[in-house]
């Protein structure tokens, strides 16, 4: 049955109106693909860890996971809403799945951790919008580092990259993830940071906005005072989800969260409800699938979308 017309599909596409038909229509490909479609609501598969952390710790825990053709399949199978790598992974099997429709984001940037412990990360484009073309993708994603000295030329990278894809008629994702001597570590996810970030990469002109899980920590001494004076809300997960989507133009951009290193399911499980419960859009979710076995991965996805379609 086709989800074209669900209301809420239209009114997430109404917030976007500076977008041209083509972007549009990708974005609606993203939100009526899978198992939540129609409903607004993501679950999406990143798989960019082999380039940022190296293909051992990546897939050296479920070895089938070596193979860029298996991340397209447990795409599928889980019933994502969509699937996003860099280049080389998606450029060794988007052939092989073209005929599914499984909508790809290729992540145009990136990060490796073979420089050492870098105090102010940079990351290094790795992909272009016209590959993003000739692959058939929907969209393009791109990484910034609020916190780094080196941020404002992220900044600027993306917003030419963003136009190009624009006027390509591609959507654009950003990872926005606080980082670098600006920030200390527990800053990374303070509450008042995560909405910071989120809030730049929607003015960088993001259609959809992907942060780490906020916690209750409140990293600059000028905005502690007026959240402890405004009292906003910050002791819960729900809480905390609820100001960041709050950040993003009051909930007109599509803010989507990390799942984060590899958890135990329990604890994966509670940070989903409380996105669910706060007014996320969900989540895109990486090492927390791919590294189980697939089984088990299914299952755990299965449930996580039960969860934001509310069953």
């Amino acid at each position: 049955m086709s989800t074209a017309s669900s209301p809420r599909v239209q009114e997430i596409l109404s917030w976007y109106g500076a977008d041209n038909v083509g972007t549009l229509t990708n974005l609606a490909r993203l939100m009526n693909f899978g198992r939540l479609a129609g409903t607004g609501k993501f679950v999406i598969l990143p798989v960019d860890q082999g380039f940022e952390h190296g293909p051992a710790r990546s897939f050296a825990p479920n070895p089938p996971a070596y193979d860029p053709r298996y991340h397209f399949q447990f795409a599928l199978d889980a019933g994502c809403n969509a699937y996003a790598a860099p280049l080389g992974f998606l450029a060794a099997g988007a052939r092989d799945f073209a005929h599914t429709g499984l909508p790809l984001i290729l992540k145009v940037n990136d990060h490796d951790l073979l420089g050492g412990d870098e105090k102010d990360p940079d990351q290094a484009l790795t992909g272009s919008v016209e590959d993003a073309l000739r692959l058939g993708c929907a969209a393009i994603g791109f990484t910034i580092y609020p916190g780094s000295t080196h941020a404002r030329g992220m900044y600027e990278e993306i917003r030419a990259l963003g136009q190009q894809a624009r006027e390509a008629g591609l959507a654009v994702v950003i990872w926005s993830y606080p980082r670098g001597s600006a920030l200390s570590k527990e800053g990374e996810t303070a509450l008042d940071v995560c909405g910071y970030a989120a809030h730049l990469a929607a003015q960088l002109g993001a259609h959809i906005i992907k942060v780490k899980l906020p916690s209750a920590h409140l990293e600059q001494d000028a905005a502690r005072k007026v959240y402890e004076k405004e009292a906003i809300p910050r002791a819960t997960i729900a809480e905390r989800v609820a100001h960041v989507v709050k950040c993003c133009f009051d909930g007109r951009r599509i803010v989507i969260f990390s799942g984060g290193a590899a958890e135990a399911e329990d604890k994966l499980l509670e940070q989903i409800r409380g996105i669910q419960a706060g007014g996320g859009f969900g989540s895109i979710i990486g090492r927390n699938s791919f590294t189980r076995p697939k089984a088990d991965a299914l299952k755990l996805l299965g449930t996580i979308m039960n969860i934001y379609a509310g069953k």
